[in-house]
């Protein structure tokens, strides 16, 4: 298997493992038990948070952890929203994690309004949008860091800054971001950002959430005190710790790693955009998430691209792997302009430290084969896309 779904999840790395197994056997203790084996426990909890926190400039005490991106993108808007009962409007880009976009719609449904900020064709949000839509109402902005399917990463320092002027907190989705590319929460200016465990080699089921001791969220469960009195219940020691493991390994290998993924993103889109009929959806190889390329391949469907493709031995995603049993077009290609057929002909590449130049050439050649036979079998017929383009993100027509 040639494994080209790394935004989806990742394979669990070897040392984070390695640092997990003691915490499900022999240190299998409660961090909130007093004796010697919940005391380690608490320990190895404490080492990890501080781990975590030195990645993303952080410190501690402001530093949860939780099951995941997920469960840490509810209780920043839901606790926010909990926590400044006064104000009623939340802003959110168009681009966002369903996690996000289903809180959106939910608040809304609750009586609040949301504002869902429109990006442009390569998925960035416009700071302009962003200040017309705040007012003295809006208790959060949220806009995701590095896009999930198209690799777009925000900028984030003038959003958060915006945000501020009116009083408004920040929160953003990092999920994609730790360990991939540089990101401070000082030097972006946010207030809460959300961080997952099994996009960067380490395991499933554990995430974190960051906030700023000025920027604080009601706990949306009830329980004992853990997690600084935020999120009530037994820690999962073993998970925490093969994530901060996971995290320390990606941060120390962040520049080395990034440099080869940016070198394997640019021949995977320069091979596959010598197949005709293709657009590149997103920013240039060279400016997105290091290992992300989504591609849209016109007159066929991107889930027969995805089984021919499997069949073949290459994994790829046809959209965002979380609704990716969904025919509803995403709304992240949406967003940024695709109409339904061309938002329904997309495959997400994404790679990882393990992938390798040999492994982008089969796949180049397994998509040209595909590609290749799907057309023949339907009734393709080539329509004049000069307007829809403008010149910009087709690779090549005939």
């Amino acid at each position: 298997m040639i494994y080209f779904d790394n935004n989806d999840t990742t394979p669990l790395h070897s040392e984070a493992l390695k640092a997990m197994l003691p915490y499900m056997m022999e240190k299998f203790g409660n961090p909130s038990s007093l004796h010697s084996l919940g005391l380690e426990a608490e320990t190895a909890l404490d080492g990890a948070r501080e781990t975590v926190a030195l990645a993303v400039g952080a410190t501690s005490g402001e530093i949860i952890f939780t099951s995941g991106a997920t469960e840490a993108n509810n209780i920043a808007i839901f606790g926010t929203a909990q926590a400044r009962p006064e104000r009623r409007h939340l802003i959110i880009s168009s681009v966002e994690h369903a996690s996000v976009l289903q809180v959106a719609k939910r608040l809304e449904s609750q009586g609040y309004r949301v504002t869902r900020l429109p990006v442009d064709g390569y998925g960035y949000v416009a700071p302009d949008a962003l200040k017309e839509a705040l007012d003295d109402d809006t208790f959060l902005v949220s806009v995701v860091h590095a896009n999930h399917e198209i690799g777009a990463i925000q900028h984030l320092e003038a959003l958060s800054g915006l945000a501020h002027e009116r009083g408004a907190w920040f929160h953003t989705d990092a999920a994609q971001s730790l360990g991939k590319i540089p990101f401070d929460v000082k030097e972006f200016g946010v207030d809460l950002a959300s961080f997952n465990g099994h996009k960067l080699h380490g395991p499933k089921g554990v995430g974190a959430l960051y906030f700023n001791r000025k920027c604080r969220p009601k706990r949306l469960m009830e329980g004992a005190a853990q997690e600084n009195d935020l999120r009530p219940g037994t820690e999962n020691v073993a998970g925490v710790v093969g994530f901060a493991k996971a995290v320390e390994i990606a941060v120390a290998d962040r520049e080395e790693v990034s440099h080869r993924l940016v070198a394997l993103t640019s021949r995977l889109a320069e091979g596959l955009s010598t197949i005709e009929y293709t657009r590149l959806n997103g920013p240039p190889p060279v400016e997105r998430l290091p290992g992300n390329l989504n591609v849209t391949f016109l007159y066929i469907e991107g889930e027969a691209i995805l089984m021919h493709l499997s069949n073949r031995g290459i994994a790829v995603s046809s959209g965002s792997a979380c609704s990716s049993k969904s025919l509803v077009p995403s709304s992240v290609l949406t967003a940024i302009g695709l109409i339904h057929e061309e938002a329904h002909g997309a495959i997400r590449f994404s790679m990882s430290r393990y992938n390798t130049e040999e492994e982008v050439d089969a796949v180049i050649v397994k998509v040209r084969e595909v590609v290749e036979l799907l057309r023949a079998i339907t009734a393709f017929v080539p329509e004049q896309h000069s307007e829809r383009q403008g010149g910009k993100g087709f690779y090549r027509r005939r």
